[in-house]
């Protein structure tokens, strides 16, 4: 071959191996896509792997959350790396909202088909709504922060819970967004049902919960 054709030769990256096949990919994937928004089967061009290969590495990415794809079919890393990040600085803005209400602040992300306590500010009040950090719920047990994870916002842009989890206690939840629109965490204001007018937990704390929100999202942008 002359030293022009290799000149004009593509090559994608080699990728390391450790023994460990299929971890050598995941990591070969994250480290093109944080490079380079591409396409799946764009992204199998450029790691030399097989299409069907490279779709069921992707599908299975995305679904744990390792990877997101954006409408125009480009993927990007996913939520799961958000996570650490919100955990460092999500404290002042959940105290703050705990003051604000006297009630219990949270902030929720999705991992599979639960969400889990990632933080946690409690009411001081001797009567509480208190999940441990670190607990995982399904999905499908509801809750305003269920909702939030796993259905499109629309306005008013936050979703309430009243007694659908767990008898006496309601909660309202707005979403955490990364730059491209996606959604990454709920913050959760909870609290006993006594303790809020019957307009409803969104009525009187949506507003302040989506607040405390948007101040995660933007630190997301400034990232």
């Amino acid at each position: 071959m002359t030293t022009d054709a290799l000149a004009g030769a593509e090559t994608g990256p080699i990728i390391r191996s450790t023994g460990v096949g299929v971890l050598d990919r995941v990591v070969a994937v994250l480290d093109a896509v944080e490079v380079r928004h591409m396409t799946a089967s764009e992204l199998a061009r450029h790691l030399g792997l097989s299409v069907p290969t490279t779709h069921r590495l992707v599908s299975s990415m995305i679904a744990h959350t390792l990877l997101s794809r954006d409408d125009d079919g480009r993927l990007h890393l996913g939520p799961r790396f958000s996570s650490p990040y919100l955990e460092q600085i999500c404290a002042p803005v959940l105290t703050d909202l705990q003051q604000q209400t006297g009630e219990t602040a949270q902030l929720w992300v999705r991992r599979g088909e639960h969400r889990l306590c990632l933080a946690s500010v409690d009411s001081p009040a001797e009567l509480r709504a208190s999940v441990p950090v670190g607990t995982l719920l399904p999905l499908d047990a509801g809750g305003s922060a269920a909702k939030v994870l796993t259905e499109p916002m629309r306005k008013p842009g936050w979703a309430e819970s009243v007694s659908q989890r767990t008898p006496g206690l309601c909660s309202v939840s707005a979403p955490v967004r990364r730059p491209s629109g996606e959604t990454v965490a709920a913050v959760c204001l909870s609290a006993p049902v006594i303790r809020v007018d019957d307009a409803g937990p969104g009525t009187v704390y949506g507003e302040t919960v989506a607040s405390a929100a948007a101040q995660l999202s933007d630190a997301l942008h400034g990232a």
